[in-house]
């Protein structure tokens, strides 16, 4: 339920996004989900890959500023109101969210959260059964 996130920090210049790409690539890695955080000079790639430690290591070799962040994963269904259910159970036990990022397919939406406390995140997240995706899941998305 835990899992590896990578966030690669990179400059706003033409072409460095494709260079990520290609090194994930190369390693026979695959990107399953990501985001985009960026403001003048740089931005941060977030992204879930299938193989964080070996992604990590090769993104160091070719130069990337690269760090590993543990994220949850959970499922829930693609209709409205769903993730505000999950959320308000978060902030009713007084869980921030520091960041989030979602992929929906079909009838069921992937979310991937930052939390301030993952121990909690995962303690309320249970006791409310929420569905928590494993991390091998996320990695084979």
């Amino acid at each position: 339920m835990v899992a590896k996130q990578l966030s690669i920090f990179l400059e706003n210049n033409t072409g460095r996004l494709t260079e990520v790409t290609e090194v994930l690539a190369k390693a026979n890695i695959n990107l399953s989900a990501l985001c985009i955080a960026e403001n003048a000079d740089f931005g941060i790639l977030r992204g879930i890959v299938s193989d964080p430690d070996k992604a990590y290591e090769v993104l160091k070799e070719n130069h990337f500023a690269v760090n590993v962040t543990n994220v949850i994963g959970i499922n829930c269904p693609n209709v409205p109101g769903a993730l505000a259910k999950v959320l308000n159970y978060l902030s009713d036990e007084g869980v921030f969210i520091e960041y989030m990022y979602s992929f929906a397919n079909n009838n069921s939406a992937n979310v991937i959260i930052r939390p301030s406390n993952l121990e909690k995140c995962i303690e309320v997240l249970m006791d409310k059964k929420v569905d928590l995706l494993a991390a091998s899941d996320l990695y084979k998305l």
